[in-house]
């Protein structure tokens, strides 16, 4: 099999490259903290969109900072406890349709698909930072003397704030939600699963946002990590900051959150995959210590994955 990273043994042991922040975990515990304090002012409008058996609504709710965060949700017609399902979707992009949905409300289940802030749909950017936001959110906060600017804090505690507001719906199982997503999607998966520990499920397709330091040495700092180059070839030409850039950036490393987790996991990776190579995947898959699977595609990069949405369907719907 022709090799882009690690051989498969090794990365069946990769423990990582990126820096982990000495005070993680009071990071993450303060900003849980905050968002506790966040009143979510949930509000559902009926959506244009309609379909027999089917209640479709617009979401709004309220993430830190003040931001109006939108997701559609969808439910079966009814009284419920119906299981949930939440989506994230890839970097730039939006909810997508709702037609693409149905099947889970079909299923019996309630789903609501995120609006990442600052991308592609219509959640609100409030967040006001010092510094380049040239190209990307991962660089987003990054010179801000403040690491609680860092932009992908907030977006994983609006993944949080989305479960936390569904989880709350009178028709929803507080007890059986799962989450999913690809590529960025994937990413905030982990940190959806790693931060609200009612989190049952949870499938990430070819996770971003993992083992930054190892993305750049592979020379990797392109398509989707590409801001990371423009910044240090702006902002820290010579590479003197490094070190502390890099463990800046371990506050929003999902391989630092993965620990955290206590859903099952069932993590999808292509081995030909340039845009999240698979060492990075592996760093956060590997300090997951719940109940977990990966499904391999040797010969598949970043790409639609045969088979891979009908078994995470299965996965996420299994009783």
């Amino acid at each position: 099999m022709p090799l882009i990273d690690l051989p498969l043994a090794d990365l069946q042991r990769y423990a990582g490259r990126n820096p982990r922040p000495a005070d993680f975990v009071a990071y993450w515990e303060a900003a849980l903290a905050e968002l506790a304090a966040t009143d979510p002012r949930p509000e559902l409008r009926p959506a244009a969109f309609s379909a027999p058996g089917v209640a479709c609504y617009d979401l709004w709710f309220t993430g830190v900072g003040g931001a109006r965060v939108y997701a559609k949700y969808i439910r079966p017609a009814g009284a419920g406890p119906f299981p949930a399902v939440l989506q994230f979707h890839g970097y730039s992009g939006n909810s997508g349709e709702w037609c693409d949905k149905l099947g889970w409300a079909v299923a019996g289940h309630a789903f609501a698909a995120l609006d990442v802030r600052g991308q592609g749909g219509r959640s609100e950017d409030a967040l006001a930072v010092r510094g380049t936001t040239l190209r990307g959110h991962i660089v987003r906060g990054l010179d801000d003397p403040d690491p609680t600017r860092l932009a992908y804090r907030a977006i994983f505690l609006d993944t949080v704030q989305l479960a936390r507001v569904v989880m709350g719906f009178a028709e929803v199982d507080a007890t059986r939600v799962g989450c999913h997503g690809a590529s960025q999607g994937g990413a905030l998966a982990l940190a959806c699963a790693a931060l609200e520990p009612r989190i049952r499920r949870c499938a990430p397709v070819f996770p971003f946002l993992c083992d930054y330091r190892r993305v750049w040495e592979m020379d990797l700092a392109k398509d989707a990590y590409e801001e990371l180059r423009y910044f240090f070839r702006m902002f820290d030409p010579r590479h003197e900051r490094e070190e502390a850039i890099f463990t800046k950036l371990g506050y929003i490393d999902c391989q630092h959150l993965a620990p955290r987790i206590r859903a099952e996991v069932l993590m999808f990776t292509g081995l030909m995959d340039p845009i999240c190579p698979p060492s990075s995947q592996f760093a956060a898959y590997n300090k997951i210590t719940a109940k977990k699977d990966m499904v391999l595609y040797p010969d598949y990069a970043h790409e639609p994955l045969p088979g891979g949405a009908d078994r995470i369907f299965e996965f996420l719907t299994r009783a």
